[in-house]
């Protein structure tokens, strides 16, 4: 499956994505990097959902990260989850580790 097939996923993806492929998705998208076992990726997945919800038009695209994934190092995730906004597959903003749904809120203030 190729990233540009995914409008969202409710899992994270194994698929190895590269940068390159990412960077060439168009509009509004959200990278979600984690784990399913992940701690701290379950304590934040309620305000994820709650605030992406909201925003219907907005990709969301959660990808499993861990050791020897590219893809994570590439965009210098260090600790999960981690949401990455894309625009036209450039970086808009980022949050580490949100608990809250006002800081999930406070990045997607960046849509357009």
């Amino acid at each position: 499956m190729s990233i540009k097939d995914i409008s969202s996923n409710s899992d994270y993806a194994e698929e190895t994505f590269t940068f390159a492929e990412v960077s060439e998705l168009s509009g509004d998208v959200l990278l979600e990097f984690g784990a399913p076992w992940c701690g701290h990726c379950k304590a934040a997945a309620p305000a994820i959902t709650e605030v992406v919800s909201e925003h219907p038009e907005l990709r969301h695209i959660k990808i499993y990260d861990g050791k020897g994934k590219r893809l994570g190092r590439a965009f210098k995730v260090k600790l999960w989850p981690t949401l990455i906004l894309l625009r036209d597959g450039q970086e808009v903003d980022r949050v580490v580790r949100p608990l809250r749904a006002d800081e999930v809120r406070q990045l997607m203030s960046n849509l357009s």
